[in-house]
């Protein structure tokens, strides 16, 4: 998953733990204990147990009045049988209006004891913070939907549409997606006409003060090339001028130096758009000259200083692994390269395996892409409608006063690739603000601070509210 982190203020951290707890509020104070099981319960997949983390989530939910038949607890497969999750359905009382569906993963990244400060799989609260595996990627969206919920089942009234939960495992990897099976062994259990998931958030400047909210609105698609040169050898006293190491290296440098060509989207144009609004007066001139004309060398070379901007412009494909020769006497025989591509959103295989080709000219490289589970092609980016963004924007203003939203484009992937292929338009979404330092998502000690993740949990549940209908 892409980092979705929460900022925090200075006045945040000055309250002490015990004493920001007794602050709750009575709902929170429940939501928080819900929070706590999720994050407590390991769920890596090397010795956790999504099952248990389902079963968990599916006991509080019966207890809040659903019913055996409004929820499926499904197992991994036979070599991974801890690796399930569960759907959920509230059903709305207009048998017409489509299903949204709530989305988040329950598994996490990798957390070893002796490396952390303190314990990954204890909830701890230490100085306004929420600490522990999980605690941002991503129990918080599951433990906000599964509270989300309840809520709309303690409320009494059902919404108009049916409202679905699917809390799934795999994301961050392992040989089973929980959302790729569902969509494909189960479609009608998850079947809905938009899909919230991660992949938003909003960022932070060093202080913790809110910047900009991000709202996720299209996610490039994972695919890897095996890019590989072949030769005779021979022994190594006696060198020849086509050498597959050199042939190979020299392919990849001409990568490296060839960009591919700008795509905008509705969704990246909007992005920009905004971007140029608080951005410096030299940045904020290159952008608009790039918005434009996509050709602008010179503004794409301004804004492309941004890594994370660069590859919001385009498909990307970098090398990360290299593998050659048979002996340390010997001319290479064969030599390989992994290139990793994050391909825009429409693009395909074939047509980004073409464009390697292009940029590694006419050397004899053999460019093979990888078996993946992701989809042959990144689906086109769900639509800014009113229908979803609308209800965003006036929320935000509400909870977050001066807090520009800005739709984005995720450069990494979620699950949500599985979903738009399916054609499931799926919402990365906001509500939390990313420091810079990373906040140890996907490393050590990851942290989010509580006032943050509160504040999260009231704007989605307005916002699902609001998407539900009354």
């Amino acid at each position: 998953m892409r980092l979705m982190l929460v900022g925090l203020t200075a006045a945040t951290m000055a309250v002490p733990a015990a004493a920001q707890q007794a602050q709750l509020r009575p709902d929170q104070q429940v939501f928080r204990a819900l929070y706590k099981e999720l994050v407590e319960t390991n769920t890596t997949v090397s010795s956790g147990s999504c099952n248990l983390a389902a079963e968990q989530m599916a006991a509080r939910l019966k207890a809040a009045g659903y019913m055996d038949a409004d929820i499926k607890l499904f197992p991994g497969p036979a070599e991974r049988p801890l690796d399930g999750g569960l759907v959920a359905t509230l059903k709305g009382s207009d048998p017409k209006a489509k299903a949204i569906l709530l989305l988040s993963h329950l598994d996490v990244v990798e957390a070893k004891r002796a490396d952390w400060e303190r314990d990954p799989f204890t909830f701890i609260e230490e100085n306004g913070w929420f600490c522990g595996r999980g605690v941002s990627d991503d129990k918080a969206h599951g433990a906000i939907f599964t509270d989300t919920m309840i809520r709309l089942k303690q409320a009494g009234k059902p919404p108009k549409r049916t409202v679905k939960l699917a809390l799934t495992c795999g994301e961050e990897g392992g040989p089973f997606n929980g959302a790729k099976w569902l969509v494909e062994e189960h479609p009608d259990w998850i079947a809905a006409e938009f899909v919230l998931n991660e992949g938003g958030g909003g960022k932070a400047d060093a202080n913790g003060k809110p910047v900009s909210l991000a709202f996720q609105a299209g996610e490039k698609v994972y695919q890897d090339f095996t890019l590989e040169t072949r030769n005779p050898g021979g022994h190594s006293s006696r060198p020849r001028p086509d050498n597959a190491i050199y042939e190979l290296a020299n392919g990849l440098v001409s990568l490296a130096r060839n960009d591919f060509p700008i795509i905008l989207s509705d969704t990246t144009r909007a992005y920009f758009t905004e971007m140029a609004k608080i951005s410096d007066a030299d940045t904020a001139m290159a952008i608009r000259a790039l918005l434009a004309n996509p050709a602008d060398a010179h503004a794409d070379a301004i804004v492309s200083r941004d890594p994370g901007w660069h590859s919001t412009l385009r498909t990307t494909c970098v090398a990360t692994m290299l593998d050659a020769g048979h002996a340390r006497n010997a001319l290479p025989q064969r030599a390989q390269a992994n290139v990793n591509c994050r391909m825009f959103p429409g693009e395909s295989v074939e047509k980004v395996r073409g464009q390697i080709l292009e940029r590694l000219g006419n050397n004899g490289i053999t460019v093979t892409p990888r078996a993946s589970e992701n989809p042959r092609e990144a689906a086109p980016p769900p639509p800014l409608s009113d229908m979803v963004y609308g209800p965003a924007v006036a929320l935000a203003r509400k909870h977050f006063p001066g807090i520009p939203l800005v739709p984005t484009m995720s450069t990494g992937a979620t699950d949500g690739r599985y979903l738009n292929a399916a054609g499931m338009p799926t919402y990365g979404m906001p509500g939390r603000f990313g420091m810079p330092d990373g906040n140890g998502v996907h490393g050590l000690n990851e942290r989010i601070s509580v006032a943050g993740v509160m504040k999260e949990r009231d704007y989605l549940h307005d916002l699902i509210v609001a998407y539900a209908g009354k």
